[in-house]
């Protein structure tokens, strides 16, 4: 076969060492450039980075300010509701021309009144006690050294014992112990009147500048939602006025129940007694029956131990008529709750606030009832025996067999 031109121009071109040099480029291996392109970095990985690391810095910051802030916060919670509190009181005040700075400042001043009082009542009470119980110490000390002498024939005396207390190492370390914890206290005390302070000042501000506060809230909002606003506003007023109002008419009758029983008795100081436990039973929950109980016991037990004994069954048997008799009729139309729901609320205000969270656990759980039982949409309840608490009686194939026998 001859060859073609094709064929020729190839032979020409061809190396001196018969190799044919190569007409195109080399292929590159495959997937080259798929590799080359995975191993650089994708343009939105920086950004999200630098977005995660700015989220976690805030989320960090955030975190680290309320735990700063927290104690701040739950003042001006307590101060919040203090001024919910107050807030019928300075508007009917106001409704009569009174300015409501100088109606927020008279209610203040007259808390602050009666609060002095009993303090002051309350004070030297418990001074007087303390020194009669002094006082009265060497009798009760020979009281006891005579009855340890005569039950287990021993030879204890007076002297001995007070110079055994005076050298011993336990009371010089106790000493010592309480010295250092003057600081302590007085620390303590200095910061709980700044806290005083604190809630104090906010709840004058929320409480006289009261609607300006509600005009600048519901100037952020449109229409729908400011009158949800206003209208969640009035119902934490009422709800909250009206339970802490029916608390101070059941810690009045209270106070008068047991001043009746502490004057009988011939307990001393009956009237700074029964205001003390009028208020600690009404406004510290669960428990504060009980603490306000122990006091007028313990006075009454330095008079006649078995008025003690009177004092604790009054004190259960009166608890009784007010939890079932007394206060649902009073806080039926301000505070109308459930006991078991009133219960639940005190603790887990209890588990997130301490004694704070319990004390405006029930108002807020009240508030927060009324709020949404105006958006529930309720029907007429059907006319059931179960819904009455009574079972239905259902005949059974048998008994009606024996009532076919038996003609009943």
């Amino acid at each position: 076969m001859a060859p073609t031109d094709e064929t020729a121009q190839v032979d020409q071109q061809a190396s001196p060492f018969g190799t044919t040099p190569p007409t195109t480029p080399p292929t590159p291996p495959p997937g080259g450039d798929t590799a080359a392109r995975g191993s650089s970095m994708p343009r939105w990985l920086p950004r999200a980075m630098v977005l995660a690391l700015t989220l976690i810095a805030v989320f960090q910051l955030g975190s680290w300010a309320f735990h700063q802030l927290i104690g701040l916060l739950i003042n001006i919670l307590i101060a919040f509701f203090l001024a919910l509190a107050i807030e019928p009181a300075v508007s009917w005040m106001a409704s009569y021309g009174m300015r409501r700075g100088m109606a927020t400042f008279l209610v203040f001043f007259g808390l602050l009144i009666v609060t002095a009082g009993f303090v002051a009542l309350l004070g030297s009470m418990l001074a007087g006690q303390i020194i009669k119980m002094v006082e009265g110490f060497p009798e009760y000390l020979d009281s006891v050294i005579n009855w340890i002498n005569s039950t287990f024939h021993t030879d204890l005396r007076r002297v001995d014992v007070q110079e055994s207390l005076v050298h011993s190492n336990w009371l010089r370390k106790y000493v010592q112990n309480s010295a250092t914890g003057v600081l302590d206290v007085s620390a303590q005390v200095l910061g709980g009147l700044f806290k005083l302070l604190t809630i104090t000042l906010f709840s004058f501000y929320f409480a006289a500048d009261g609607p300006r506060l509600r005009r600048a809230l519901c100037s952020v909002l449109p229409p729908a939602r400011q009158a949800e606003v206003l209208r969640a506003w009035e119902i934490a007023v009422d709800k909250t006025g009206g339970y802490l109002y029916s608390r101070g008419l059941m810690a009045l009758i209270s106070g008068i129940a047991h001043y009746i029983l502490l004057e009988s008795l011939g307990v001393p100081y009956a009237p700074v007694l029964a205001v003390w436990v009028g208020l600690v039973s009404q406004f510290i929950p669960t428990i504060g029956t009980y603490l306000a109980g122990a006091l007028p016991m313990l006075i009454a037990f330095t008079v006649d131990p078995w008025y003690a004994l009177w004092v604790l069954v009054f004190v259960v048997i009166y608890q009784q008529f007010e939890n079932y008799v007394l206060q649902p009729k009073l806080t039926s139309k301000t505070v109308d709750i459930h006991p078991a729901v009133a219960f639940g609320s005190v603790i887990a205000g209890t588990a997130l606030l301490g004694a704070v969270g319990a004390l405006i656990a029930i108002p807020a759980v009240a508030t927060l009832q009324a709020f949404l039982g105006a958006y529930v949409k309720r029907y007429d309840v059907t006319d059931d025996p179960r819904v009455h608490g009574r079972r239905i009686r259902r005949s059974s194939p048998l008994r009606a067999r024996l009532r076919g026998l038996f003609g009943g």
